[in-house]
């Protein structure tokens, strides 16, 4: 298949974050044909060392820092902010994540970014913004979905406890809400040719990613109406024969679908349930005969009936089930790499198709310092001086690179 030139070819960007929330929105743009610069500490990133690794390689770090070249350095040091200038010369896009004040303390308050390029998008992730008590606290995933409701949002159904999901939630919707934000100052200075400053906390991007259901009982301020039942308080799998499946039946039609395939058009029937609020409120009771029903047909007979009344529902994939779900593979969603000494790789596509194509698979996570050589001489730096940064240790360069 070929592919036309992808929407960010020509685009550069400088990512001096760690961990997750900026590196997975460098990682979207690379996906999208940006050339994106990471500049790691000495050590590497610390996402080097979470989950199974080969080498200096793990997965979490291959799925996130795809893409892109490696430039390692020791950003204290004098050489490496001549280094930084040049990079921050060319580019288009800077990204950090840095706690409030340390950009200032690195030599690279805003003023310093304005003054060596006026063009440059500067995007700046914090965990609390700013201002308030809070805003030179740490910040991790689970620190955020503690106090942006999240947690309480999912609570154990056997003791009513809030639980932390066992995803980073926070950090990729941060993430994703970065990368929207870097396209649409790139937008903007498309018409007046003016970079612009970014600044997005954790904390504000959660809450927005709240307020439509998890907290739409807290939109209205005077005169509120009554309450209404948690968003989902009844959204829990069902048993099948043989497995698990999850549905959700907003709409009239849908619900009488649902009663249909399982048998029960009484149920829809039933003035309890003639609406969507009247279904929320009667949800507890609308569980207890929709749940022993389910449990009667095994989980492809429901899939068969439910697509038949074009009824919503899902199978509850094991995560190794979703490597061979027939929808994923059919789709393409995924894409197997050959990563050199690692073997076959896995990864996502990148979720949107442009003209009806996927977008060409980028270049792969890099080792670290693995592009030291090629960046620096890009940078119109000699072999010699390359060679005398790397022994007073500025650069980290791989001897295989």
């Amino acid at each position: 298949m070929t592919h036309s030139a992808p929407p960010l070819e020509g685009i550069c960007v400088v990512d001096l974050s760690t961990v997750l929330s900026g590196p997975l929105a460098a990682a979207m743009l690379a996906d999208q044909g940006a050339e994106v610069i990471k500049v790691e500490s000495l050590e590497g990133d610390t996402c080097r060392l979470i989950g199974p690794a080969k080498g200096d390689l793990s997965a979490m770090y291959i799925a996130t820092n795809r893409g892109k070249k490696s430039l390692a350095m020791d950003l204290k040091a004098p050489q490496a902010k001549a280094i930084l200038a040049k990079l921050l010369v060319k580019a288009d896009v800077v990204i950090n994540n840095f706690r409030p004040g340390v950009m200032a303390r690195l030599g690279w308050d805003d003023d310093a970014l304005v003054a060596i390029n006026p063009r440059l998008i500067r995007l700046s992730i914090t965990g609390f913004g700013t201002q308030g008590d809070a805003r030179n606290d740490k910040a991790y995933d689970a620190v955020i979905q503690a106090v942006t409701g999240v947690a309480a949002t999912q609570r154990n159904p056997i003791n009513g406890q809030p639980t932390v999901l066992a995803t980073a939630v926070c950090d990729k919707l941060t993430a994703l809400t970065a990368s929207q934000a870097i396209v649409s100052a790139l937008f903007a200075r498309e018409r007046d040719g003016k970079g612009r400053r970014i600044d997005l906390s954790m904390l504000d991007a959660s809450l927005a990613f709240q307020w439509p259901d998890a907290m739409y009982n807290h939109v209205f301020m005077e005169e509120p109406p009554a309450t209404f039942p948690e968003f989902g308080i009844n959204q829990k799998p069902y048993t099948t024969l043989d497995g698990f499946v999850a549905s959700m039946c907003p709409q009239n039609s849908e619900f009488r679908g649902q009663c249909q395939a399982l048998g029960r058009q009484d149920i829809a029937d039933d003035p309890r349930f003639a609406s969507l609020p009247l279904r929320t409120r009667h949800g507890k009771e609308l569980r207890e005969l929709i749940e022993p029903l389910m449990a009667t047909f095994t989980t492809q007979e429901l899939i068969d009936n439910f697509r038949q009344q074009t009824t919503p529902i899902g199978r509850i994939n094991e995560r190794q089930d979703v490597l061979t779900d027939a929808q994923v593979v059919q789709s393409g969603s995924l894409v197997e790499f050959e990563h050199g000494k690692l073997g076959k790789v896995r990864l996502p596509q990148h979720p949107a198709l442009f003209d009806g194509k996927r977008l060409a698979p980028t270049r792969l996570a890099a080792h670290l310092g693995e592009h030291g050589w090629e960046v620096m001489h890009s940078l119109g730096y000699t072999d010699a001086e390359i060679q005398n940064l790397t022994a007073t240790q500025v650069l980290k360069i791989p001897p295989t690179a």
